[in-house]
């Protein structure tokens, strides 16, 4: 094993640890918290899989911006941060079972992909990421339409959340 094949599975395993307590943590801060890690766990991965561009943007944007918003929006919203009434759903069970069956699924599906045992193709040393997804993103035949589309439901939801805000009853 190389050493970034070790950090990855230590980052792995970090980030699948912080997945599942802030599904299980019974304070919402510290569940914010955990979102944190783990966000931060996928921007390690990201960088160790060369795509700079993305880790960067997952910590600015994700990390940033919106678990801090969260952190922000819990810490003034809540008054009484005790807990109080049941803290797991009754029918915690299905949800697990589900999971583990969508796990085996997926497993099932893509032990046989050849896709698996490969590795990525290195970059030629002149090659811009960031330039190339922004072609991507504004060239007829790549993906402007659906970029667009969501800058359009971008707007109509700040248009929303604007009358929203300033509606009078």
């Amino acid at each position: 094993m190389t050493g970034e094949q070790i950090i990855f599975l230590v980052v792995a395993f970090v980030t699948l640890f912080a997945g599942l307590m802030v599904v299980t943590a019974r304070n919402l801060v510290h569940a914010a918290l955990w979102l944190v890690a783990a966000l931060f766990g996928v921007a390690v991965t990201y960088a160790l899989l060369h795509a700079n561009f993305l880790a960067v943007v997952q910590v600015v944007v994700y990390i940033g911006a919106i678990a801090i918003l969260f952190i922000f929006a819990v810490m003034l919203t809540r008054k009484d941060m005790r807990d109080q009434g049941p803290q797991m759903n009754k029918n915690w069970w299905l949800g697990a079972a589900l999971a583990v069956l969508t796990f085996g699924g997926l497993y099932l599906m893509l032990q046989g992909w050849s896709g698996m045992s490969r590795t990525a193709a290195v970059y030629p040393s002149g090659f811009d990421a960031v330039a190339e997804l922004g072609n991507e993103l504004v060239s007829p035949a790549g993906y402007v339409l659906p970029f667009e589309v969501a800058s359009v439901l971008l707007v109509a939801a700040l248009v929303g959340a604007v009358y929203v805000a300033f509606n009078r009853k």
